[in-house]
């Protein structure tokens, strides 16, 4: 089982007793803003969508000072994606998590290149994607339909050849 490990946090699989910590996170409206669900209204979705990560190997548990905060990883071969507690927004934490995702992405997974997805309002994300070396490729309007609303997408990607590998990952 592959465990990534940065000065901070420890990426690992997911597994039944995150439950209660996904939930808290899922169920946030604020934090499910730009994510592609509706908030989880109850625990059985989040128990389904849960289940959905445990069968991933590519896909981890944000652990920041002894508890599940939140996910990165790959939810399809080659697409990040990431979602952090509300209360972790601000602290570096998204930074540290997806570089060590894209360090495993590149050198473990072999992607020649990752791709992202992001709606355009979500001015947070766009940034970190910048600042770790993606660059915009595309916009889609109306690509999603969620709780009934369209939202559009700019769409991002980092070729390996672009990506500055974190010394402080350790596998």
């Amino acid at each position: 089982m592959t465990v990534l490990r940065t000065p901070r946090l420890t990426l690992r699989r997911a597994r039944p007793d995150d439950l209660d910590a996904f939930h808290a996170i899922l169920s946030d409206a604020e934090t499910m803003r730009y994510w592609s669900t509706p908030p989880h209204e109850d625990r059985d979705v989040t128990r389904i969508w849960l289940a959905a990560m445990m069968e991933s190997a590519a896909d981890f548990v944000i652990e920041f000072e002894g508890r599940a905060i939140g996910k990165a990883g790959f939810w399809k071969a080659g697409e990040i994606g990431y979602l952090l507690a509300r209360n972790t927004w601000g602290k570096g934490v998204a930074s540290e998590a997806v570089s060590a995702v894209l360090d495993h992405g590149f050198t473990t997974l072999g992607y020649d290149t990752v791709v992202a997805d992001v709606d355009p309002d979500n001015q947070s994300s766009i940034r970190l994607l910048e600042r770790l070396g993606f660059h915009k490729t595309g916009f889609k309007k109306d690509a999603w339909l969620i709780g009934g609303k369209y939202f559009d997408s700019v769409y991002f990607a980092l070729p390996r050849g672009d990506w500055r590998a974190d010394p402080n990952v350790k596998r």
